[in-house]
């Protein structure tokens, strides 16, 4: 009566509830040439307009039957349009939806170890440390109460990783990043979930070290980019004795593990800590990423990215205004930075999609509109991601895109052949 099932679905099965029979490593390793797109990506493709691109797109979603793994697709701190970021179950999931490429942005905690946050000081927000009695008097501005037990300053709070060590800090429990700054009472100081997100999967996130988050990278078979954060200059220079040693710690802790300087894609927007990585850790530097966070656009970008790739950076991330702007007849072109930027012989990376939510009410309707800012007046629907995704892809040609749902830009990477495994990543220094 009994059928038999396939193996990877028993191990899946098996997972769900008895992690403690299966290797989640082994599990990993299973899984990474099963990749899974939920529906969204094919939703988006409907929701385009009719032309080629959208032709060709659901041709793809008709004919393909399996999707494979992609270093176009690069998972912005996980998956956190639904899962924490920076946690083990927002890596997975960004590695269950192909991200070919995993990013643990990188600081340090009390006792100098390097720990997977986005920020020094982000804590209140992304963790549950507000709600912690036993811990959150050492945060760097504390939760404080009146007579009655309200929250009065809910605005003011700040969590730092370095407040704490890293068995503290490995204690707390991942959330979504979010706070109501109005809130008088803890409970509703820890919600305040954007609305194109959800508290779904928050339900206890759990937090990485760097070492850890390399070795999880390693077992799924995927490449590395970490993402050196700013923190407190006294406190580098307190835990590590210079900015340069943090520098290059974050560096060692892949050394130590074994992994090879070709999978590592180490950024930072901090261009010393790249020149720091290309002088004094070659086999990193070459692939180093300088995140250009400039004004945008930036004015007379040329000098400025000669004057990059003078020094040696071959490979800069800026984010996606920066590289695309409106034409006259209302289609998405490269801008001129992307454009210069190709002619001082400079590859391109950029962030982030799937970050504002949906375009028709996040953006059009005075959302957030920092990563659409340039190319408003062509956006009519969601379908328009995939638009932009195209031509980030086809006529600026970036190598990779950082998504906070990554199986979006893994079908539109299977489908045009992309950053697949077996012809690898389509960049001059990004190899197999």
């Amino acid at each position: 009566m009994y059928k038999k099932i396939p193996v990877v679905l028993a191990l899946a099965l098996v997972s769900n509830f008895s992690l403690g029979t299966v290797n989640a490593g082994d599990l990993n390793r299973s899984l990474r040439d099963t990749v899974e797109l939920g529906p969204r990506p094919f939703y988006l493709v409907q929701k385009m307009k009719k032309g080629k691109l959208k032709k060709e797109l659901q041709e793809c979603a008709v004919q393909k039957k399996r999707y494979r793994s992609s270093d176009f697709s690069i998972g912005h701190r996980g998956a956190p349009m639904q899962f924490p970021e920076h946690t083990k179950e927002s890596y997975e999931a960004a590695h269950r939806m192909g991200a070919g490429i995993q990013e643990c942005d990188v600081t340090f905690t009390k006792d100098g170890e390097l720990v997977c946050r986005h920020a020094q000081c982000d804590l209140h927000t992304t963790t549950n440390i507000v709600a912690r009695e036993d811990l959150r008097h050492q945060c760097k501005v504390p939760p404080e109460f009146d007579a009655q037990g309200n929250l009065t300053n809910a605005s003011e709070i700040t969590c730092c990783a370095s407040d704490f060590t890293l068995e503290q800090f490995k204690s707390l429990k991942g959330k979504m990043d979010a706070a109501d700054t109005n809130a008088t009472t803890v409970e509703e100081y820890l919600g305040g979930t954007a609305d194109f997100r959800t508290d779904l999967y928050a339900t206890g996130g759990t937090l990485l070290t760097h070492a850890e988050s390399i070795v999880l990278f390693d077992q799924m078979g995927a490449k590395f980019t970490p993402e050196l954060k700013e923190g407190n200059a006294d406190d580098i220079a307190v835990i590590f004795g210079s900015q340069e040693n943090y520098a290059l710690k974050m560096i060692d802790e892949y050394q130590d593990a074994g992994i090879s300087p070709r999978k590592v894609f180490a950024q930072s927007f901090n261009l010393d800590d790249v020149l720091t990585w290309i002088r004094k850790r070659p086999g990193f530097g070459k692939q180093a990423v300088f995140l250009d966070g400039g004004t945008i656009p930036r004015p007379n970008p040329g000098p400025f990215l000669k004057d990059l790739a003078s020094q040696g950076v071959k490979i800069i991330a800026p984010p996606m205004p920066m590289l695309l702007e409106v034409n006259q007849n209302g289609k998405i072109k490269p801008s001129a930075y992307a454009k210069k930027a190709k002619k001082a012989g400079l590859d391109m990376i950029t962030w982030t999609t799937e970050r504002s939510g949906r375009i028709a009410e996040d953006v059009l309707e005075g959302g957030s509109r920092f990563y659409y800012q340039t190319t408003l007046d062509a956006l009519k629907n969601d379908g328009d991601i995939l638009r932009t995704i195209d031509v980030l892809a086809q006529k600026v040609g970036v190598l990779g895109i950082f998504s906070d749902w990554p199986a979006t830009t893994t079908f539109y990477a299977n489908c045009k052949g992309l950053g697949l495994r077996h012809s690898g990543f389509p960049g001059r220094y990004l190899f197999q």
